[in-house]
């Protein structure tokens, strides 16, 4: 294990709620299951560029993957995110908080060895069970918030994309066109491997590749997108209440994996790729 290169010292069990803040590939199974929490052996955290990017140091010691690569990352920018998150934990290391952490581990050692086309067709996937694509009938007033919020969503996406998408309140979901689909297959083609990876895990979280892709094209922000992700609890929350703190806790871990992912997404895009796609018709 990546970890296995420093003093061993004495793990702890992950809370319950942070058992699921890793990766999640297509089929639910998680890249990566490291240690929740372990006792910070290091003193400061630098960057420095090698010859395949931008590498993390804990005091003199160079980061290395859970399969023992060497910890490089394509931009500067990247780089600081990462070390930030390792310069920010106290006494004790809680790995399922650092996301970015995790997400370059992932593009890094591809543990799940699937190439780009599968990436893309795996994202692309999440269209036919879209979380923004299934409506209810009943109850009339979750039906009405659900054409309320979700609709301009789609309507943006459509006009965006070039694209025909709508909505569905049978089981099966709605027919989506072939061409929609590889309209997406061309546009998520445009992003490199690393991105890609991060584009893949902001979909799990909200269940809905047109929301990930309104948040990365910056047309919805991450509360916005978290809160139309969870539109049916949070309907059933202010209806019925909701269990004290456990709320709140889920509403919290939930915005900071998908905001983790959507700046993934960005550091790892060039600045001139990204600004021509936001610019796209």
């Amino acid at each position: 294990l990546w970890w296995a290169h420093f003093p061993p010292t004495r793990l702890t069990r992950p809370p319950p709620a942070a058992a699921g803040s890793g990766p999640v590939g297509p089929c639910g199974r998680r890249a990566y299951a490291p240690p929740a929490e372990r006792k910070r052996f290091y003193q400061n955290v630098s960057i420095s560029q090698g010859e395949g990017g931008f590498e993390i140091n804990l005091d003199h010691r160079k980061l290395k993957t859970p399969q023992a690569k060497l910890f490089t990352v394509p931009s500067e920018a990247l780089a600081i995110a990462v070390a930030t998150e390792w310069d920010s934990q106290k006494d004790t290391i809680k790995f399922y908080t650092m996301h970015l952490t995790t997400l370059c581990n992932t593009a890094l050692d591809n543990p799940t060895q699937r190439n780009k086309t599968q990436l893309i067709r795996a994202a692309v996937k999440f269209l036919e069970t879209d979380t923004v694509c299934y409506r209810v009938e009943e109850p009339p007033a979750l039906a009405e918030l659900q054409k309320n919020e979700w609709d301009p969503v789609i309507a943006w996406a459509e006009k965006r994309y070039n694209v025909t998408i709508g909505s569905s309140t049978s089981i099966l979901g709605p027919n989506i066109p072939a061409s929609t689909k590889e309209t997406f297959v061309s546009h998520l083609a445009s992003y490199n491997m690393w991105a890609l990876q991060g584009i893949e895990f902001v979909i799990t979280q909200l269940k809905s590749l047109i929301l990930s892709m309104s948040l990365i094209d910056r047309h919805i922000t991450v509360e916005k997108a978290v809160l139309l992700s969870r539109l049916e609890e949070e309907y059933q929350i202010r209806r019925w209440g909701n269990v004290e703190w456990a709320h709140d806790y889920d509403l919290c871990e939930l915005r900071a994996r998908t905001a983790a992912g959507t700046l993934f997404v960005h550091l790892c895009s060039e600045s001139s790729t990204v600004k021509h796609k936001l610019l796209q018709d």
